[in-house]
């Protein structure tokens, strides 16, 4: 079973996927505890509600990343809690070796984008900026790369004519939630396949 800590930035709604999934009984996983590095972020909340651990942590100096003494204090944070799987979820800060060593190919990303197209921040927007007619969300491990891991799992979305960026993040969204969960739970059944770059279900 894995044993996750859910990192994020705001407002946790796939963290709130996960949560439901679990309680369902279609994601066999124990959240051990949520993690944010913004103390007023909703994802705290929404764990306190669920009886997880919500822990906050400071990430100054630094304005971007997760490094130095806040990523120490993160990795003991996680060993105290018996965590052997990271899911990032809204996680606005880029991971650095300690982290990415300490869980190398048990840590995974969700972005709104359908990687490799339109990395880095605000990749619905980017898309739909962009005026493409199909964007969608990935799953993918993390590396050391911005959102350059082995994809795992990605679900399609169309544009229309009449969408807004608001519309289209409403329809991003409800595609993470399906995608994220189901990735998590391959996961936990063994059933990823891994050819260099190419993953495939077992």
């Amino acid at each position: 079973m894995l044993k996750l800590a859910i990192f994020g930035s705001g407002s946790g709604t796939n963290c709130q996927a996960i949560i439901d999934a679990v309680e369902a009984g279609t994601l066999d996983a124990e959240i051990k505890c949520v993690l944010a590095d913004n103390k007023d972020a909703y994802i705290l909340e929404r764990a306190r509600k669920h009886n997880i651990p919500a822990i906050y942590f400071d990430c100054a100096p630094f304005k971007t990343k997760l490094d130095g003494e806040a990523e120490q204090q993160v990795l003991r944070t996680l060993e105290e809690h018996d965590v052997n799987f990271i899911a990032l979820a809204g996680f606005m800060r880029i991971v650095k070796d300690g982290l990415l060593n300490a869980y190398e190919g048990r840590m995974i990303n969700i972005h709104p984008s359908l990687l490799p197209s339109f990395p880095g921040l605000d990749g619905g927007k980017q898309a739909f900026d962009y005026g493409v007619k199909f964007t969608g969300c990935t799953v993918h491990f993390v590396d050391s790369g911005v959102d350059t891991g082995a994809i795992i799992n990605q679900r399609i979305i169309s544009i229309d004519d009449d969408d807004t960026l608001d519309t289209v993040m409403s329809k991003l969204h409800a595609q993470e939630h399906i995608a994220y969960t189901e990735a998590l739970q391959w996961i936990a059944e063994g059933r990823i396949k891994r050819d260099g770059r190419r993953l495939s279900l077992k």
